[in-house]
């Protein structure tokens, strides 16, 4: 039993010092976001025709080196393109616009074609179409384990399993924010992931308990 405590107790005091870690990073440097978060410049270009996007790409590589770009086709026909990256100088423009004259036979004016700025998309505006269904699930799942196993204590089930489910999600938030992983569109899946993960591990364990106290009766 001693080792089986000292075990829970190394793996608590890592865990704690994951989530301080984390949560100072959060408070301090910041989450790493995904481009599409961030705060951006855009160029859009109607080309007035069909154009593959690895060709744009090959295009930005040489007038926007060394940055994450994202190429989008937009509009009904797909005949505009829009370039979106951390920064975009005027040269950086002028370059891009006279890249594509020479590969699509268009004339494109820099002068008629402005750099959009587009403002970083905040954390809470990620989160927001998932609180709602996040917490209608959790109070279904709470419901049926106070009911499920009423005869290990109902309260210490819910709690246990509330303060599971934060500190599991917590972790998670701290090991994006330490490793400067990306919050993007993986983000809430991985969130998720961890969420039915640690209710399957609480639910056996609690099954386990319940068994057990149902052979001792």
């Amino acid at each position: 039993m001693k080792k089986v405590s000292k075990k829970a107790k190394i793996i608590f005091a890592i865990i704690s010092l994951i989530i301080v870690v984390g949560i100072a990073i959060t408070l301090t440097v910041g989450l790493n976001y995904d481009l599409r978060f961030q705060e951006t410049k855009k160029v859009e270009l109607y080309l007035q025709k069909e154009f593959e996007v690895s060709d744009i790409k090959q295009i930005t590589n040489e007038t926007i080196p060394n940055q994450d770009v994202i190429i989008q086709k937009v509009e009904v026909y797909e005949d505009t393109v829009s370039v979106i990256a951390k920064d975009i100088t005027e040269e950086q423009k002028t370059n891009l616009i006279t890249k594509i004259n020479e590969k699509y036979g268009t004339e494109l004016s820099a002068d008629s074609i402005q750099i959009t700025k587009v403002p970083n998309t905040r954390g809470r505006d990620i989160l927001k179409p998932y609180i709602a269904p996040f917490a209608i699930a959790t109070i279904i799942i709470l419901a049926y384990m106070a009911i499920r196993y009423y005869k290990l204590s109902s309260s210490k089930v819910v709690l246990k399993t509330i303060l599971i489910l934060i500190i599991a999600q917590a972790l998670l938030l701290s090991l994006i924010a330490i490793t400067r992983m990306p919050v993007g569109r993986l983000t809430m899946p991985m969130s998720v992931t961890v969420y039915i993960l640690t209710l399957v591990a609480l639910t056996s364990e609690f099954e386990k308990q319940l068994e057990s106290k149902k052979e001792k009766e």
